[in-house]
């Protein structure tokens, strides 16, 4: 990453240069006001769009296999990188059979993730330590707001006909409207994928403007179902459309695709902000969602930011996980740190 940039909108010819976001190491604490200036989103730039049109699957996949395997992060900081997933995911159900019930269980999950007999062996009972936001579908969100009140979980709502994104524009805008109004502070938007495989940029482009509109105040997180865009160029470019929209974060997988969030595909995106951020100064969030259930995986995904993004994101407000049973494991591997024994799922229940 380059150590200055242009200053946002400034000319060709503009001297101005702003710094990155200072680096420091992983375990340093950061303030949790970090003053990150929220994405007003730009013009669309199809010159912009053109020159990150060249990706090299090979080279993201060897760069992606060094990451794993240079990396090896054991005992106590392996404890500590595990307790900083927590905090940077969004713990989610997404099923057929939610319920009121199951949602205020999640919830309370959420308010309480690690047994406390592994908070007091970590010796963290006076830290919180809890996940970012809880996700749901749009009628269990008033149930959920209620359920976190006052603990500074956000509440995020999967929206725009999740999740293949098909229903009339007016229709996914009106879900989104819904969702604010009960008091989602996050909300999920699906992206459709027929947009990408036309080329249809401006279209595209409008329509997460539109989405970005209805959210008002609410954080927009932009899912692009890479899984269903076929070629890493699709990814990317459907990256930087959503950026230049307006995106406050961009999320891989709404984990109902056979192929979710991969590595690979995760560097593709992450170079997409980085090669924004270069662009206007903004800082926008990544989120890889769908497959994510195994505490090394999270690992993996947690160097993956460091190594290509820096410090900063990987603090909540830049990074999360969307998850339903990483947490699950995450405890599992806590425990095992401390009795050097794996215990069964049972005893990690979500909800």
């Amino acid at each position: 990453m380059s150590s200055t940039i242009r200053e946002a909108g400034a000319g060709a010819g503009a001297s101005k240069v702003m710094p990155l976001p200072a680096r420091a190491a992983a375990n340093t604490s950061m303030p949790l006001e970090h003053g990150i200036a929220r994405n007003p989103g730009m013009k669309l730039d199809l010159g912009f769009l053109e020159s990150m049109r060249s990706v090299n699957r090979s080279a993201l996949e060897r760069r992606v296999a060094t990451l794993t395997k240079r990396r090896s992060i054991k005992a106590d900081n392996q404890a500590a990188w595990l307790l900083r997933a927590i905090a940077c995911m969004d713990l989610t159900t997404l099923n057929s059979n939610d319920t009121d019930e199951r949602v205020r269980r999640l919830c309370a999950k959420a308010i309480d993730p690690l047994r406390k007999d592994i908070v007091d062996g970590l010796g963290i009972s006076g830290e919180t330590v809890r996940p970012a936001a809880v996700c749901v579908y749009h009628p269990f969100v008033a149930t959920a707001v209620d359920a976190v009140r006052g603990t500074g979980i956000h509440v995020a709502a999967v929206s725009t006909a999740f999740p293949h994104g098909l229903a009339p524009l007016s229709t996914r805008l009106q879900e989104i409207e819904a969702s604010v109004r009960d008091g989602a502070d996050e909300i999920d938007v699906v992206i459709p994928r027929g947009l990408v495989y036309g080329a249809r940029w401006r279209e595209l482009f409008n329509e997460i403007v539109a989405m970005r509109a209805a959210c008002g105040d609410a954080h927009l997180k932009v899912i692009l179902g890479t899984g269903d865009l076929a070629t890493l160029r699709n990814v990317m470019l459907a990256s930087m459309v959503a950026m230049m929209a307006g995106a406050d974060f961009i999320k891989t997988s709404t984990g109902k695709e056979s192929v979710n969030a991969t590595l690979p595909v995760g560097l593709a995106m992450v170079r997409a902000i980085r090669a924004y951020f270069e662009e206007t100064g903004y800082l926008i969030g990544f989120k890889p969602a769908g497959g994510i259930s195994t505490a090394k995986v999270s690992l993996d995904w947690l160097v993956l930011m460091k190594e290509e993004l820096g410090r900063p994101w990987l603090e909540p407000e830049l990074f999360r996980f969307g998850a339903s049973s990483l947490l699950t494991d995450i405890e599992r591997q806590l425990e095992h740190h401390l009795t050097g024994h794996y215990s069964a799922n049972h005893r990690h229940a979500m909800a």
